[in-house]
């Protein structure tokens, strides 16, 4: 096949996670440059029964968006969220799927998808022992809390067996509040983190969001849990909330910075709980041990953990430890009556093996309790055109067949190299109409449990070098990017034209090309390269309502400013979540094998996406999903399918995860 002169440059999909992990990652972010967003109008975007966002353009001024239960998908099929696209070019930066098409190397992969779009820490505190506040007027006594405890069913008194199989209540009917800090030129961070709360806590129902300066007395009462990310030092929180959190009625998780302000409006917070913060640590932590399995922590996180003083352990639940890496430890996380207390934010350089996976694991204690465990996997097979190897496909499918696999299939129905970059300097496109062979080859993977979803039109945008090659596979569709002088992809934003009628008149051009192929539109949409804007969401969303991929996020959506596409953060879902976009995301959170490596990024192999495989077993309801690329040596896959198995999953038909 063409692709002979073309040197190896991985990097691909990494672009779409890595932009965002990296985007805190690997680079320092001058906080001279940062500006941080404002409260916006209103209480936020919530995911709800209450308020549906119409099809007009206004947005509702009042307490929340509710997109809700049956309401109707999308955040605003008119303006909506997308205010100001196309603002901000961006600079943030990313490490790129680099598609090369030789069939030998891992050219076109989305390729690792760990490091895209890493979102940092929050600066590192001034000081290691917090100020705490002076004792306002209206200190919450002791016996407030407690007997605010005991009236959901907690009492300390009683020991720790208790305390998760009473948070949370009915799961069926859960309602997050979520909280968030906005202040200072790292405010933005806050609202990024509490999407990435808000995609976890679909899990389990609906939510709303809203900055935790706009919070009035008494709200927490209408939710099943409040989640708070302290992710500003000394963000003044509301004395309605302190008060409401320590009535002990309302379960709370809290992450991170402020616990003091919480500590110092109670009248023995010690006496009440069972525990009080000493400190944060400083030292080099790696590790974190939950469940008796070491899961990775970044140590470009310089963030700091807190520590604990006077934890009384016949009343306190510790669920997770921090170990440093000289090999002592304290508590990560404590949990006592209604409050559950996270010494850091899980969402900064967060990876498939991360500690991350314990706050997704925890949100059951906090929301389901009840939850059944069960560990199911998906593999799904990539970046399949017109120009597809139809001999490749018909052994994978066999493969996968003959152990019982279902699996699914990205497909992208043209084909375009405007430049000639794999065809001797001579452009050419084709349709999966002009490719009858592949087409057999499709309708072969069928029969043998394949499923079809579309991955774009043409996985290229135009004759624009997007940043590779300008062909098929190569380069993103729905966003444009370049690579620096560091062999790093870095996202600019949206493309030239974007809107959601654009996105949407794509989505059209392509379920066009299946028809004339004679195969079935596809009803589930992965983005390529897992990229796209704002509008290109939702016209996805307006669509298809379902989505295989991991997503990008951006200040902006929540707040209901215009969308900073400078800023932009990637997550993964160990589970199914519906996204702030509306959309139901499968998810696909252990990566793929890249046999070489690129963009300063290590190979993938076999070994490593069951590493991560294993580090996701520590998520009760949790999934191991990956993708292969055809081209690659199709033994690899089966030593990840098998190996998966022999874990404990369970492959399962991504049909059988839409709702």
């Amino acid at each position: 096949m063409k692709k002979q002169n073309f040197q190896f440059r991985t990097g691909r999909i990494w672009v779409v996670m890595a932009a965002i992990f990296v985007f805190a990652a690997a680079t320092s972010v001058n906080a001279q440059t940062l500006i941080g967003h404002g409260n916006g109008q209103g209480k936020g975007i919530g995911l709800g029964n209450g308020i549906s966002i119409g099809q007009g353009n206004d947005i509702s001024k009042g307490k929340g968006i509710g997109l809700g239960n049956g309401i109707g998908k999308g955040i605003g099929k008119g303006k909506g969220i997308a205010k100001g696209k196309g603002k901000g070019k961006g600079k943030g930066k990313g490490i790129g799927q680099h598609p090369e098409k030789n069939k030998g190397s891992s050219a076109r992969t989305l390729a690792n998808l760990q490091d895209m779009g890493k979102l940092p820490s929050p600066p590192r505190p001034p000081v290691a022992i917090p100020l705490e506040p002076s004792p306002g007027k209206r200190i919450v006594p002791v016996e407030d809390t407690l007997q605010g405890a005991r009236s959901i069913g907690l009492d300390l008194l009683d020991g720790r067996v208790s305390l998760s199989l009473s948070l949370g209540g009915d799961s069926s009917a859960s309602n997050t509040l979520i909280l968030y800090d906005t202040t200072g030129p790292w405010g933005f961070l806050g609202e990024l983190y509490a999407q990435m709360t808000a995609n976890l806590v679909s899990r389990f129902g609906t939510w709303q969001a809203y900055p935790v300066g706009e919070y009035s007395a008494g709200e927490m009462t209408d939710y099943s849990a409040v989640v708070y990310i302290g992710s500003t030092y000394d963000e003044p929180l509301p004395t309605a909330f302190l008060t409401d959190t320590l009535a002990g009625t309302t379960p709370v998780l809290w992450m991170y910075d402020n616990i003091w302000q919480l500590t110092a409006h109670s009248s023995d917070f010690h006496a009440a709980y069972g525990w009080n913060w000493a400190g944060f640590d400083f030292s080099s932590i790696s590790t974190i041990n939950y469940k008796l399995v070491d899961l990775n922590r970044n140590t470009l996180n310089q963030g700091g953990i807190m520590t604990y003083a006077n934890i009384d352990q016949s009343r306190v639940e510790l669920p997770a430890t921090a170990v440093r890496d000289d090999g002592t430890s304290f508590p990560w996380a404590v949990r006592s009556l209604n409050l559950t207390y996270i010494g850091e934010v899980p969402f900064a350089y967060m990876d498939h093996e991360d500690r991350y996976l314990v706050l997704a694991d925890m949100l059951f204690d906090l929301l389901a309790p009840e939850t059944v465990e069960q560990h199911r996997a998906l593999v799904r097979i990539e970046d399949v055109g017109p120009d597809a190897d139809p001999q490749e496909l018909i052994v994978i499918a066999q493969e996968l067949s003959s152990r019982s696999v279902p699996f699914s299939v990205a497909v992208y129905p043209r084909y375009e190299d405007p430049h000639g970059a794999y065809n001797n300097g001579v452009p050419e496109s084709y349709d999966l109409a002009d490719r009858p062979d592949v087409v057999a080859a499709l309708q072969f993977m069928q029969s043998q449990g394949g499923t079809l979803l579309m991955h774009g039109y043409t996985h290229q945008f135009g004759e624009l070098i997007n940043p590779y090659s300008g062909a098929s596979a190569d380069d993103f569709e729905f966003y444009t990017a370049h690579v620096d002088a560091n062999d790093s992809v870095i996202y600019d934003g949206p493309v030239p034209g974007d809107s959601q009628v654009w996105a949407a008149n794509r989505i059209a051009l392509s379920e066009a090309a299946f028809v004339a192929a004679g195969l079935e539109v596809p009803t589930i949409f992965e983005f390529p390269h897992y990229a796209g804007s704002v509008p290109n969401y939702m016209a996805v969303d307006e669509r298809f309502g379902v989505r295989y991929d991991r997503g990008l996020y951006f200040p902006g959506n929540l707040s209901q400013q215009p969308i900073d596409y400078s800023r932009l953060a990637g997550q993964f879902f160990p589970y199914p979540v519906r996204d702030i976009y509306g959309s139901w995301i499968i998810p696909e959170n252990i990566g793929n094998i890249e046999p070489e490596p690129f963009n300063n990024h290590p190979a993938r192999l076999p070994a490593d996406l069951l590493a991560a495989g294993e580090a996701n077993l520590v998520v009760r309801d949790g999934f191991a999903s990956f993708f292969f690329h055809p081209y690659l040596d199709p033994n690899m896959l089966v030593q990840v399918v098998d190996g998966l198995k022999q874990q404990g999953y369970e492959f399962v038909d991504v049909n059988s995860l839409i709702p």
